[in-house]
């Protein structure tokens, strides 16, 4: 047994820290192309579109990933807790991600025949709830692979990674399988015919995962078993949320900001997940965006939140996470209130991309913010309750974009229902004390 603070910083060279991200630019291909732009668009548009019956595609869609949704949070912390007790971080990440490429080359044989729609379903739960719980212990290798001296800049340097290999494998997809028309696409001139181009899609992103995956389970060492969290390895399924609940209410007893972050920080992360979510309804429907350039809109909005969040990164270093968060969050309100007296393609793309260029920020410090606090040893079990408070408040800007829509009677004004939810997030972490001293930092004075 080790202290757990020996942990961090341990895998902090630049190949490591690179291995690392490659991970982020890898897994791109998952959240990119199966669940945003063309693996749920080809079952609900092309393998479910005769579906018998009275329930669409796309309603056995939002239940399919619903409940995996219902799964991630339910399971998450104690498995992150898990992870850190049983010093099983990394093997962990390689499990859960071989079980996400698995299921992604499964999806190779939903054909497009509505009897394929439930294989297409179920294989897409089983991703969606293995890639969430795979960035529970990559999120906590934080700690492992960046100093208290820069790990706003390696949170950065993640996320975007994650926005570039997620715009570089669209484009690769679109113009090699999806553009043009006719009975074959893409320069690759791939037959359309049972949705092969599409098939083959996948395949080629389970591919690229794999690929970018495989560094960072070579190049940083697994984390020595700790006693941060006594008897976590050995508690059972059951006895694991008795220990979380314990941990939890020491946490309250000891540092009530991290359970305080943890709730604002699910508020403000699902208003910043409704900008991208809504972005490209709002581009058509209310500034006239031609559906051709809406892709455009969409990498160009992915390479400025990318680029934020490593500028950014100095600055979280520097002045500290939670001044990064502020500031994005403020800057997005005054945008979104811009965007609500403009008109017309050439104001959104002005306001549009001023307002993403905070996202990327906003996310990568929000992921030091707690990983700054996070106690040695136990980075999975709090990184493990950010994707359950996240879960749990994921239907907020949903809903009041919708709310908003119905009571005014405009799109426009569902930007009002995603300028609360960011409002609301920013007026809970008003009050939290950021992480000026770091538990790092307090080791290096004791090493020193």
């Amino acid at each position: 047994m080790t202290d757990a603070r020996e942990s961090i910083g341990q895998a902090a060279e630049r190949g490591k820290v690179l291995a690392w991200g490659l991970w982020d630019w890898g897994s791109a291909s998952f959240n990119a192309v199966i669940v945003a732009f063309v693996f749920t668009v080809y079952l609900t548009d092309k393998v479910g579109d005769d579906l018998p019956g009275g329930i669409a595609a796309s309603t056995w869609l939002g239940w399919s990933l619903g409940l995996a949704g219902l799964v991630v949070a339910v399971t998450a912390p104690v498995s992150g807790q898990y992870f850190d007790a049983a010093a099983r971080r990394k093997r962990a990440l390689g499990v859960l991600t071989l079980v996400v490429i698995v299921t992604m080359l499964a999806m190779f044989f939903v054909h497009d025949d509505h009897r394929d729609l439930w294989l297409g379903l179920a294989l897409l739960a089983i991703g969606s709830a293995a890639f969430e719980l795979a960035n529970v212990p990559y999120s906590a290798m934080l700690r492992q692979v960046s100093t208290p001296d820069n790990v706003g800049r390696v949170s950065g340097f993640g996320w975007a990674m994650g926005y570039f290999g997620g715009i570089f494998l669209l484009l690769l997809c679109y113009f090699g399988f999806i553009a043009g028309e006719g009975d074959n696409r893409g320069f690759l001139d791939v037959p359309t015919d049972d949705g092969l181009n599409i098939r083959l899609v996948v395949v080629v992103s389970a591919v690229w995962f794999a690929a970018f995956a495989l560094p960072v389970m070579f190049a940083i060492p697994e984390m020595p078993r700790t006693t941060a969290d006594p008897g976590a390895d050995k508690a059972g399924f059951l006895g694991a949320y008795r220990v979380l609940f314990r941990d939890l209410r020491e946490l309250w007893r000891t540092d009530r900001r991290t359970v305080w972050f943890l709730l604002a920080s699910a508020v403000f992360r699902d208003g910043l997940a409704g900008v991208f979510t809504f972005g490209a309804v709002l581009a058509v429907q209310v500034y006239g965006i031609a559906d051709s350039d809406v892709l455009l809109f969409g990498i160009a909005a992915n390479v400025v939140a990318a680029l934020g969040a490593v500028a950014a990164g100095r600055f979280d270093d520097r002045v500290g996470p939670k001044a990064v968060i502020v500031v994005s969050l403020v800057s997005m309100l005054v945008c979104g209130l811009a965007l609500l007296v403009v008109s017309g393609p050439a104001m959104f793309w002005v306001f549009g991309l001023l307002l993403t260029v905070f996202v990327g920020p906003a996310q990568a410090s929000a992921r030091s913010f707690l990983i700054r606090l996070a106690p040695p040893g136990r980075e999975g079990q709090m990184f493990g309750l950010y994707t359950t408070t996240g879960r749990a408040a994921s239907f907020l800007a949903p809903t009041l974009f919708g709310l908003s829509v119905w009571l005014f009677g405009a799109d426009r004004a569902g930007i009002v229902g995603l300028l609360v939810v960011l409002g609301a997030g920013l007026l809970v972490l008003l009050p939290v004390r950021g992480p000026e001293t770091l538990p790092g930092e307090r080791v290096v004075e004791r090493a020193h």
